[in-house]
C-alpha cells in the first residue's frame, strides 16, 4: 500500500468511528481498532524492506547479526507498544497506555544492553 491509500483508509475509518461514537461509543472504539489492525497488517510489508536493508548493511560492514536482530526487535517493540497504547488512550484508559509505554521502554533498554556492552568493550580496546 502507498501512503495515499493508508491516509485515505485512516481518514475514512476515523470519520466512520466518529459517526458511531455519537450513538454507541463502543462501536466507535471497535471501528478504530479494526482500522488500526488493518493498517498494521498493511504496513508489515514495509518491515520486510527494512529487514532486507539491514541484511545488506550487514554484508558491507562486519557487524554481528545478533546486533542487527536486536535493532529490528527494538523497532518492533516500539511499533507494537505505540499501537497498543494509542488504542488504550482512544478507549480512555490512559493509565494502561502509560504502563504499556513504560514496559516497552524497559524492554528496549534490556534489548540494547548487549549492544552497549559490545560498544564499551570496543572503546576499552582502543583505550587500553
Amino acid at each position: 500500500m502507498n501512503m495515499l491509500q493508508i491516509a485515505g483508509i485512516g481518514v475514512v475509518g476515523t470519520l466512520l468511528a466518529l459517526q458511531f461514537k455519537s450513538g454507541k461509543a463502543e462501536y466507535g472504539i471497535y471501528t478504530g481498532i479494526a482500522v488500526s489492525l488493518f493498517l498494521l497488517f498493511g504496513m508489515s510489508g514495509r518491515l520486510e524492506v527494512i529487514e532486507e536493508a539491514f541484511d545488506t548493511i550487514g554484508s558491507f560492514v562486519k557487524v554481528d547479526n545478533g546486533y542487527m536482530k536486536a535493532i529490528l526487535k527494538m523497532l518492533g517493540v516500539t511499533y507494537v507498544s505505540e499501537f497498543a497504547s494509542a488504542i488504550c488512550r482512544d478507549a480512555g484508559y490512559q493509565t494502561i497506555a502509560s504502563q504499556i509505554e513504560i514496559f516497552a521502554k524497559l524492554t528496549i533498554l534490556a534489548l540494547s544492553m548487549p549492544v552497549l556492552e559490545a560498544l564499551l568493550v570496543t572503546i576499552q580496546g582502543f583505550l587500553g
